[in-house]
């Protein structure tokens, strides 16, 4: 059995049902932009499926079984922020992964869209600019030393 990039958005429309954004918005139409502004399957596939492990019950042994293709298991893992791991570790280790990398910078620009960030108290919406600007930078610091 194949998985594709069908099997993938549907793993992740399932994974992410009844989740909502800060928003309110359905969780599953953030990682389906993402997705959209990446190129190749493999990106797609890593973008639609780059919060799962982090924000569900699928396991990146899940991925395995799945047969999920093996880049794209290691970029979701790469992208996943585990409990307590300081966003420098998280980042480092983002952006040693090529896949990875393209998805999280595609990840930030969605979480920064001003069509994503207008319902938030502007207070928030600081927060999250500062936090996501700061990640941009540790990002170009890592890739390119």
């Amino acid at each position: 059995m194949t998985f594709t990039l069908p099997d993938a958005v549907n793993l992740a429309r399932r994974a992410h049902e009844g989740q909502v954004d800060m928003s309110g918005n359905p969780y599953i139409d953030h990682p389906l932009r993402v997705m959209a502004h990446v190129d190749g399957v493999a990106a797609q596939m890593a973008a639609v499926l780059h919060d799962v492990v982090e924000d569900t019950t699928v396991t990146i042994d899940e991925l395995l079984e799945l047969e999920c293709p093996t880049v794209v298991v290691r970029a979701v893992e790469a992208l996943t922020h585990l409990p307590d791991e300081p966003q420098s570790v998280y980042l480092s280790r983002v952006a040693a992964d090529p896949l990875a990398l393209e998805v999280k910078r595609a990840d930030i620009a969605d979480n920064l869209s001003p069509d994503r960030t207008a319902l938030l108290e502007p207070a928030e919406r600081e927060r999250l600019r500062e936090k996501y600007e700061t990640a941009l930078r540790l990002l170009d610091y890592y890739e390119n030393g």
